[in-house]
């Protein structure tokens, strides 16, 4: 639910990309070394690089939700198992199987249709295909992210997942530091949307996620993740009275039972 916040309050915050996505991650990685202390620790080539991937993943989610709806938005990240599928035979070695084509189909249907719908954009979505481009880039960085963090689960000493999502949050910040200076003029609200998302919609969300995965099977993990691109769309239409097209729907629904459908049947093999 935490994770969920993210586009309705970076829409509601006044600053520009640039600033939020510097001040956030910034905001986070200092939550994350106090909430994990096991991201301090770690800290190699390996983990700079998947921070990297993570960085990028920041920054894209946060310029694509000014410019494109928030549902738009999770949905076009949650496509990540269509570029994990690709990848992961050459990155970490996961073999493609022929039945996993129908998942394939099933998500790059749902990503079409979000670019087949034609919007001249709205005061929260002031750019809707340029905001969808950056999303499903988002998606890619997402799924390098997330095999980097199999990877790095599975090298010596099978750690360094804090420090990499750690990183990935000094980099963002750091990157886009020069672009968010200097500040101007800022409402004591933008700045209160910049703490929240650092520490809790970040922070605290990692914080809760690391503590749940160890107490619920694989399957309940996947599922209840779902939660997020469904209460994205939702926190958005209710603050912002954002609504995404009939195409863009329809798009997510594929793309949320695709990965359901997938989770499941994964478990049940």
């Amino acid at each position: 639910m935490l994770f969920s916040t993210g586009g309705a309050a970076i829409k509601a915050c006044g600053l520009s990309s640039l600033q939020v996505a510097s001040f956030r991650s910034g905001i986070a990685a200092v939550t994350l070394a106090l909430l994990l202390p096991g991201a301090r620790r770690g800290w190699d080539r390996r983990a700079i690089a998947v921070g990297g991937a993570y960085a990028a993943t920041m920054v894209l989610y946060v310029f694509a939700n000014k410019l494109t709806t928030a549902a738009n938005t999770i949905f076009l990240q949650s496509s990540a198992p269509l570029y994990i599928m690709f990848l992961a035979p050459w990155l970490v070695a996961e073999r493609f199987r022929p039945r996993d084509l129908g998942f394939m189909l099933l998500l790059a249907i749902g990503m079409t249709l979000f670019f087949l719908e034609t919007s001249s954009g709205v005061p929260t979505a002031p750019d809707p295909l340029r905001g969808d481009v950056l999303a499903a880039c988002s998606g890619l960085t997402w799924a390098l992210t997330i095999l980097g963090l199999r990877w790095l689960a599975a090298g010596p000493g099978a750690g360094g997942q804090g420090a990499a999502l750690l990183i990935g949050n000094l980099l963002a910040c750091v990157v886009c530091l020069p672009g968010a200076l200097p500040v101007g003029t800022a409402a004591p609200s933008d700045w209160m949307l910049v703490v929240y998302l650092g520490t809790c919609q970040i922070g605290l969300a990692y914080l809760f996620l690391s503590r749940g995965v160890a107490g619920v099977r694989a399957l309940d993990a996947s599922l209840l993740l779902l939660v997020e691109p469904v209460l994205n769309a939702v926190w958005a239409w209710g603050i912002h009275a954002e609504a995404p097209g009939r195409l863009a729907l329809m798009g997510g629904a594929i793309i949320l039972t695709a990965t359901a459908w997938k989770a499941w049947g994964e478990v049940s093999e």
